[in-house]
């Protein structure tokens, strides 16, 4: 291979870099080290009073607060800290909406919470009705909404039984999503379900039954080529901002982070150190192969690798169960999905 050649190869290497895990002056966000840092949290959880009780993990007795102390530092570059105020500037008369399962809940408490920690004394309103919540600031005019959607494909009752439909997006998801202005999706914790947990009998694609089970990440993958079917077909980008939430890793399994005695979250108190966690997450290889084909831009907020290495940051006992059972998929507020809002933060600000 000659030198131009070679150049080239390098040009459309760093460029697909940049696409999927670059954020704001970052090349790859997704690689580095979680550092000491007294400056954190970036608000107390006593201080939000909508906080979800499953997430609020000091509330529920946890003992040891360390793990509140992180901040997020790549290697090779620096992510801005979170202006709360400029973000709301950034977002006056715009809509926010956050689209996917629990793990989007996360992520949406999360971006209230820093949001009401940077205007305390505004007048805010939250409203829930079925599966659609809305957080607003009616003096700049934003809302900041989440929509619990698990799939993004929809799932239907029929006489058969609850039917997976691979290629179908509901009218109703299709008009909520139309308008807009920041769109943030996020889909797999329920695609791993099986028994009692199980949200389908049967799965279809292309008007037919093709089985009452398949291989998960196949699955996956073709509903999230549905999904960007519709982003390609819907979206304009010159109005709206679509980004991928990435996969949010779980820790009920410590032979993961070859540790095996450790067993699971329980009693972890500190981050595994970087740059990068023992293994690529199968799922987030997945979400990086779908957006590589799209024709709209979508940025990945590549939250992955970062989160891997948080094995300290969930609620174990500390959550919702209490002591009967540990929750080791979600995360603590506040605490680690407040750097996916950094990341969230760097794109926007950026763009």
């Amino acid at each position: 291979m000659d030198g131009f050649a070679v150049l080239v190869v390098l040009v459309v290497v760093s460029v697909v870099q940049q696409q999927v895990h670059g954020i704001g002056g970052c090349i790859d966000v997704s690689r580095g080290n979680w550092v000491h840092d007294d400056s954190y949290p970036l608000y107390e959880a006593s201080s939000c009073p909508f906080i979800e009780k499953e997430f609020d993990c000091i509330k529920n007795g946890r003992p040891d607060k360390d793990y509140l102390k992180y901040r997020w530092q790549p290697l090779g570059c620096n992510l801005p800290r979170f202006n709360g105020i400029d973000l709301l500037r950034r977002l006056r008369g715009k809509s926010i909406m956050f689209i996917g399962d629990s793990l989007s809940l996360n992520q949406w408490q999360s971006l209230a919470c820093l949001l009401h920690t940077a205007v305390p004394n505004a007048k805010y309103t939250l409203v829930r009705s079925g599966g659609l919540s809305a957080f607003t600031f009616p003096e700049y005019n934003i809302k900041v909404l989440f929509s619990r959607n698990a799939f993004l494909v929809d799932i239907i009752s029929t006489s058969a039984g609850r039917v997976l439909k691979l290629d179908s997006i509901s009218l109703e998801n299709q008009k909520l999503w139309t308008g807009v202005d920041v769109m943030i999706f996020n889909t797999w914790h329920w695609w791993l379900h099986t028994g009692r947990k199980q949200a389908w009998d049967l799965i279809e694609k292309g008007g037919k039954i093709i089985g009452k089970d398949m291989d998960r990440l196949v699955a996956y993958e073709k509903a999230l080529n549905t999904w960007a079917t519709w982003v390609d077909t819907h979206v304009d980008p010159a109005k709206t901002k679509v980004f991928f939430q990435g996969v949010s890793p779980d820790h009920s399994n410590s032979s993961d982070w070859d540790d095996p005695k450790a067993g699971s979250c329980n009693g972890q108190t500190e981050p595994l150190r970087g740059p990068s966690y023992p293994r690529v997450h199968p799922a987030e290889k997945v979400v990086e192969k779908v957006l590589r084909a799209m024709s709209k831009p979508v940025q990945l907020l590549d939250v992955t690798n970062l989160s891997q290495l948080r094995k300290d940051g969930h609620p174990s006992f500390y959550g919702l169960g209490g002591h009967r059972t540990s929750d080791c998929s979600h995360w603590c507020l506040a605490g680690v999905p407040d750097t996916w809002n950094i990341l969230l933060y760097a794109a926007l600000a950026g763009s």
